[in-house]
């Protein structure tokens, strides 16, 4: 027995806490996201699972932290990317409870196998691309396993196209629509109309102008899919969610404001991983309302669960909570102790990671030698995207390039309540709470990397 509550869960691509008018950014045009948050709540204190994107995307999808899923890294060619198979996502979760399942966008947890294609991991219907990566207007993509060529539309306008057209299909019955834009992902490509009027404010670099750009397309579309629910009377029935997938990319010229916060996409920091999240659910989520309590990626699926009354698999072990409480700003019973890695090919103890207990975050840098990549070899399947290729076939390489990895730092601390850009190291002076944390951090890893050896081995197996 199926609920009659539709949820729409809309993902970003490389963008950050500060790239939104809600969230404080003084320059950019966002009114459907400002619109969607005057009707929703706006959350201060959320968080992807990884700052990075095919990891971040695997905890949303299953409710795990990423290492358990195989998931660790973005090299499609090394399998790196892949949600292992036994793993259960929400799409399955929600079409075994009746819905209409469908995804648009960008997929990235499975390019070369068809086994990890999402209509076989619960999305009855598909139409983006698989890799990290695609061109705007030279674009490749998939539509249920066969490809389509671009048409000259500009990509973010297909997807929203796409998107309109799903809920259109299935308006009769209750759906589950995961719409993954790759904006502002790089290639920066916007419509020069939209370009201009950042250029006119004279402030900005030209590439941040294009950036600006692009969310704002997006946000375009966003309040188009806003319109067709309410056109269709299913706006009261819909859940909408917009998020990204971890902080935004601000190197050199594509440096901008992110809120109060230290470091961007790659980094454990707060500008890595606390990333923007706005709910709306009509009657049920006060209109205009704030939340700053912590939720996580890993939250999502056993929360929308829970709101639709959909039952969760009992032998599924969910790293998330169920958090319907604090969208509407009671903390209720859920533990605030989250971790978090960045790895790059596998993971490595105390390099890039993080936990949080309450307002204290332990933080290790990255060990020297960790984080190279060689991209040369690890880059084709994105650069493919980026080319307009199409979607193709192969058999993965099962190797890790050999690294020299450089001692440990010591860990930081920091109280993010009063130092939320991490400016102040208290490890000096709290020794025995850098002591259980250190502790229960190790715990941690030691646990989901029991999982990770064996997803690996998993999706390294050749289809038959």
């Amino acid at each position: 027995m199926s609920s009659s509550t539709n949820i729409v869960f809309i993902l970003a691509d490389d963008m950050g806490y500060g790239d939104i008018a809600r969230y404080g950014n003084p320059y950019i045009r966002t009114p459907n996201l400002d619109r969607l948050a005057e009707d929703g709540v706006t959350l201060t204190q959320h968080y992807s699972a990884s700052p990075l994107c095919a990891p971040a995307r695997a905890a949303l999808l299953t409710g795990r932290y990423n290492h358990r899923t195989g998931a660790v890294d973005v090299p499609s060619n090394r399998g790196l990317d892949r949600i292992a198979l036994d793993e259960t996502t929400i799409a399955d979760v929600f079409a075994g409870a009746g819905y209409a399942t469908g995804m648009v966008g960008k997929w990235h947890n499975g390019l070369h196998d068809m086994r990890y294609h999402p209509h076989n991991r619960g999305f009855q219907e598909f139409l983006g691309f698989l890799n990290g990566g695609m061109d705007y207007y030279t674009w490749s993509l998939d539509r249920n396993g066969t490809t389509e060529r671009s048409d000259g539309r500009y990509l973010t306008d297909v997807f929203t196209d796409e998107a309109v057209q799903f809920i259109d299909r299935h308006q009769e019955e209750p759906f589950f629509l995961y719409l993954a834009y790759n904006a502002p992902h790089i290639p920066l490509q916007a419509p020069e109309e939209l370009i201009d009027r950042y250029r006119a404010m004279g402030e900005l670099t030209e590439e941040v102008c294009c950036l600006y750009a692009m969310i704002e397309a997006m946000d375009t579309g966003i309040g188009r899919i806003l319109d067709r629910l309410e056109q269709l009377g299913l706006s009261d029935d819909t859940i909408v969610i917009f998020s990204s997938d971890n902080g935004p990319k601000i190197d050199g010229p594509l440096q901008r404001y992110n809120g109060p916060f230290s470091g961007g996409k790659g980094s454990v920091l707060e500008g890595g991983i606390r990333v923007p999240a706005i709910v709306r659910w009509p009657q049920r989520i006060p209109a205009g309302s704030q939340s700053d309590l912590l939720v996580h990626f890993c939250d999502w699926l056993p929360t929308l669960a829970n709101m639709t009354g959909v039952e969760v698999p009992s032998d599924l072990k969910l790293d998330g909570y169920d958090a319907t409480c604090r969208l509407k700003g009671d903390a209720g019973e859920i533990p605030d102790i989250r971790f978090w890695q960045r790895n790059r090919y596998e993971p490595v103890t105390h390099s890039n990671a993080a936990m949080r207990d309450g307002d204290w975050k332990l933080l290790w840098p990255t060990r020297p030698g960790a984080d190279g990549k060689d991209y040369i070899a690890d880059s084709g399947a994105y650069l493919h995207g980026l080319k307009g290729g199409a979607h193709w076939l192969m058999d993965v390489d099962s190797s890790l390039p050999e690294r020299d990895i450089g001692p440990e730092v010591e860990p930081k601390l920091f109280d993010i309540a009063q130092d939320p850009g991490e400016e102040h190291d208290l490890a000096d002076q709290h020794p025995d709470l850098v002591s259980d944390m250190r502790r229960q951090w190790d715990q941690w890893f030691d646990d989901v990397c029991k999982d990770y050896k064996q997803a690996r081995k998993q999706n390294l197996k050749m289809e038959n």
